[in-house]
């Protein structure tokens, strides 16, 4: 099974996965959020991840990378270097190859389609993304902040925050439960 196929169904509803040139897995555990939440991947959140690449012939070969051989496509979980950095900047010391992939979290990876798309696509994509995965919006309001590129992105905040309520009340997303270390 390729990374396509798994990412239009098999890899659950807990995995996205964005291909379009950025090559990003999202996971994600949270239906609400405090704007103070640590923006990290979680160990449930890593042992579901673990879990469903190993389905599809990934292993894990350090503690921040899995490995496909016959795809010869690694998955990377970028470390946050300091407590508080801005998620805008989450891949921003990691390398990795172009058919590589990076696993963020639904905020981090909200700020990625800010970072690297026009307004009006970015905020197509995040909209479609936390119909998917909910997103810590407060924390990304912060940081958009401090950004003075993205002033223009900040304008569409409260949309999001509606969009994102009215699908956690309205669709399957707002049954999910959190991931825990048991159960995945």
């Amino acid at each position: 099974m390729s990374l396509s196929d798994w990412a239009k169904g098999g890899c659950g509803p807990y995995i996205h996965v964005v291909e379009d040139g950025l090559n990003l897995i999202s996971i994600f555990d949270e239906l609400k959020y405090d704007r103070s939440d640590s923006d990290i991947v979680s160990p449930a959140m890593r042992m579901h991840l673990v879990k469903k690449l190993s389905e599809i012939g990934f292993k894990q070969v350090s503690g921040s990378k899995f490995q496909n051989k016959a795809l010869d496509i690694c998955c990377h979980i970028p470390k946050s270097h300091a407590l508080g950095a801005s998620p805008f900047h989450i891949i921003d010391a990691s390398k990795k190859r172009e058919q590589d992939f990076y696993v963020l979290t639904p905020t981090q990876t909200a700020c990625q389609f800010i970072k690297h798309f026009d307004t009006e696509l970015a905020v197509e994509r995040v909209t479609e993304l936390i119909c998917l995965q909910p997103i810590n919006i407060y924390r990304l309001s912060d940081y958009l902040e401090y950004e003075d590129q993205y002033h223009d992105f900040s304008q569409a905040i409260g949309h999001l925050k509606y969009v994102q309520r009215v699908a956690i009340e309205t669709t399957a997303l707002g049954k999910r439960r959190a991931l825990s270390l048991t159960r995945h």
